[in-house]
């Protein structure tokens, strides 16, 4: 089975109260009263915060646009205005895509609600010990995963951790930021202690089931979570454990950088989490609300992202992060391969003249996205289909492990410990040592190379801007002009909007909500 199919019964997460003179039992409509009875249940409503991941306002469309866009490597490129004002930082509180983010994201954490409020309560004769904790592991992990996007997004919300019982429950308070962020490494913490290493050799209903998450992801995304609020010993103590502890050889590079964006090797050895994405099935696209039976499992970020003539180009890639890739050549001389995995261009010196299997037929001179796209991925595809691609979206990776780490070492003294986990990355896209041509880098100076190999590294995958973030760029006049200088949609840049503001709406009717810096 090459990933969960997200296929459940959504009449699980509708309210039970009705009038007593109106009761009529729907057998097609479950309440909450009715449901949560049966293992198969159990199993069936923890699938269900799965597919929260795959609408629009979180990775099938929206969050990775509106989140790719805010970083100097991405710009927007499109007559829907929301993806170039979100880019230049000027995008209005009324913004449909921001509120989709916010709705999509507190969708799974109400679902995640809902699976440990219920599942905590099943009988080990109805549910294993063993299952009960994989499930709840599961869902405390992809309740910290919403909180920790929704923290990066939009920096202060509620935190909302039971199922809402009745309409007094229905405007939580933001939340203060410590709050918040104490919420997600209790999550991550569970997850990480619940989480089996691989479900190959479990017993029970997801035996053998590839996609779900695992102690690897809640390890990792955990010790993302410490190094983005700068708590380096925590941080460091969970990318430890990759390399000497528990995980030590469960993960790894692969040989083929593209291999971490095609719609085959999903869920190889270097992904800890993606979000599974698959063509093939139902009738109706997967935009937003109350699945069905019919629904897709498909994402639009490759016919958002595809060039002009083969995809809508709604984005376009900055040329300073198209020449950062032209600043090394690899040991043999070469161009970076992950400049071609990345980007779409015309290089005729790297024998790559052709999109989508055909010649290119844009302005030479033009470049466009290629990551997360069908372009060059081998499966045969002209244009890119209306919503209609199988590839997965990577959450998180081991490379980014390997330059964690080399970070957190950095920032604790040891820079000289950096280069070798830095240079795995490296070597991979067949760069020089970097020991040799820039040995006894201070730490100032490895700030900086961290930042271009992560640049390099993770271009287009939604992590430069929550970089420029806890790196302090934004409030650092001179790394600020210089990101000016790499994405012109930095000039209209206000102190405070790096973050999304709240939605507007969600104001309206929550008087216990604050804005934020961005409204």
């Amino acid at each position: 089975m090459k990933k969960i199919i997200y296929l459940f019964i959504g009449c699980c997460f509708i309210n039970s109260g009705c009038d007593k003179k109106l009761d009529l039992v729907n057998p097609n409509l479950l309440t909450t009263s009715s449901y949560w009875k049966t293992r198969e249940q159990a199993y069936a409503g923890c699938t269900a915060i799965y597919n929260a991941l795959t609408v629009d306002g979180s990775y099938m469309r929206s969050f990775p646009g509106l989140t790719d866009s805010r970083g100097d490597d991405f710009k927007g490129d499109s007559p829907w205005l929301d993806l170039v004002l979100t880019g230049e930082f000027i995008i209005p509180t009324t913004s449909a895509p921001v509120f989709w983010i916010w709705r999509e994201f507190y969708l799974v954490v109400n679902r995640s609600n809902q699976v440990i409020a219920n599942v905590s309560n099943y009988p080990e004769s109805v549910l294993t010990a063993d299952e009960k904790s994989r499930i709840l592991g599961q869902a405390y992990f992809l309740r910290g995963l919403a909180y920790y996007n929704l923290a990066t997004t939009f920096k202060a919300v509620p935190v909302i951790t039971e199922p809402v019982a009745n309409p007094s429950e229905y405007f939580a308070a933001t939340a203060t930021e410590e709050v918040l962020w104490n919420q997600i490494y209790s999550d991550l913490q569970i997850a990480e202690s619940d989480l089996p290493i691989t479900y190959s050799n479990v017993t029970g209903l997801d035996n053998g089931e590839i996609g779900r998450a695992t102690k690897g992801a809640a390890a990792g995304l955990l010790g993302k979570a410490y190094l983005y609020r700068k708590d380096y010993a925590k941080a460091g103590a969970q990318f430890e454990k990759f390399f000497t502890g528990s995980l030590k050889d469960v993960y790894g590079l692969m040989p083929d950088y593209r291999d971490n964006f095609k719609d085959v090797n999903e869920n190889n050895k270097e992904s800890l989490f993606e979000v599974q994405f698959t063509e093939g099935t139902g009738t109706d696209i997967n935009w937003c609300c109350d699945p069905a039976g019919s629904w897709k499992q498909v994402q639009a970020i490759s016919v958002t992202y595809g060039m002009e003539g083969a995809g809508f180009s709604d984005y376009l890639p900055t040329r300073w992060i198209y020449d950062e890739y032209k600043k090394e050549k690899t040991v043999d001389g070469k161009s970076d391969p992950r400049l071609l995995v990345t980007i779409a261009s015309y290089e005729p010196d790297d024998n790559s003249t052709k999109a989508y299997g055909r010649d290119w037929w844009n302005p030479i001179t033009a470049i466009y996205p290629r990551k997360y796209t069908n372009d060059g991925v081998g499966n045969g595809k002209a244009f890119e289909g209306a919503a209609e691609s199988g590839i997965n979206y990577r959450v998180l990776r081991y490379a980014d492990i390997l330059l964690m780490y080399a970070e957190v070492l950095n920032e604790t003294g040891k820079t000289a410990e950096a280069y070798p986990y830095i240079q795995q990355v490296r070597s991979r896209a067949k760069l020089p040592d970097l020991a040799t041509t820039k040995p006894g880098m201070s730490q100032a100076e490895m700030r900086d190379q961290l930042s271009h190999e992560r640049a390099l590294e993770f271009a287009i995958e939604g992590q430069r801007i929550n970089d420029l973030i806890r790196w302090g760029w934004f409030n650092d006049p001179a790394k600020l002009a210089e990101l000016k200088t790499h994405d012109a949609d930095f000039n209209t840049y206000k102190t405070g909007h790096e973050y999304l503001p709240i939605p507007q709406q969600e104001l309206d009717v929550n008087k216990n909500l604050l804005p934020n810096s961005a409204n």
